[in-house]
């Protein structure tokens, strides 16, 4: 997932894309994403229930079992990024790989 709490371990799992996509972020972007994901995001995740409306998360048309989230609806153009459930690496743990991260211009190649 993202650096913090438990879970260190998945940075070595960010794929090169996601990786360069996200030093395309300002410093202030990268904070707002890490931030979404570890007090909206992985919460939800970890109770089972549906993600919040705010994070927006839905299917990717054009790629089947990705999905999409909104972690950025301020002013400009909003924050997204893109990730598929992987198979667990802790039993009974979704496991996220995230894809890209960006504006909505990540969708055309998710």
């Amino acid at each position: 997932m993202l650096p913090g709490g438990d879970h260190r371990a998945h940075l070595r799992d960010l794929p090169p894309r996601f990786t360069a996509d996200l030093q395309h972020l300002t410093p202030a972007q990268r904070r707002r994403f890490r931030r979404v994901v570890l007090d909206v995001f992985v919460p939800d995740l970890r109770a089972g229930r549906h993600f919040r409306p705010g994070l927006r998360i839905k299917g990717v048309r054009c790629a089947p079992g990705v999905y999409e989230l909104t972690w950025s609806m301020g002013t400009g153009p909003a924050g997204r990024a893109t990730f598929e459930y992987g198979t667990e690496v802790r039993p009974g743990t979704p496991h996220v790989i995230w894809h890209r991260i960006g504006t909505h211009q990540i969708l055309t190649g998710p």
